[in-house]
């Protein structure tokens, strides 16, 4: 099977379409190799899938003949993603969450709130 059509099937991707342009972006490596979405997938190869800045590691179990469901996913691969990039992504979330840049504009009403609060504690 494609590598392509097995990341749709096994739902790593919502269409083919983007699965195709992952692969020709570079984010799908299989057996530690860059593929292009043409290169077959066969049981026991090691899939590494960029992500949403997380680096998926699958291990291809066996191939579905069509796309399946989301509880028999974990019949056709096997996640041996580290838990150290779920934690890395977690923190990234955390600073986007807090950091703002200088002089990016207005204050927010959130913003304003908290200032209004500041200045309330002060007097």
């Amino acid at each position: 099977m494609r590598v392509d059509k097995y990341l749709w099937s096994i739902r790593y991707f919502k269409t083919r379409n983007i699965a195709t342009t992952a692969c020709k972006k570079g984010h799908i490596k299989v057996n530690e190799q860059v593929v292009k979405p043409s290169r077959e997938v066969y049981p026991m190869d090691k899939l590494i899938v960029r992500k949403n800045q997380i680096n998926y590691e699958l291990t291809v179990l066996d191939t579905p003949k069509s796309r399946v469901g989301a509880k028999l996913v974990d019949i056709y691969r096997k996640d041996t993603t580290p838990k150290e990039a779920f934690v890395h992504d977690e923190l990234l979330q955390h600073a986007k969450d807090y950091y703002r840049k200088k002089g990016a504009g207005r204050p927010t009403k959130k913003d304003r709130r908290e200032i209004e609060d500041y200045l309330d504690e002060s007097e």
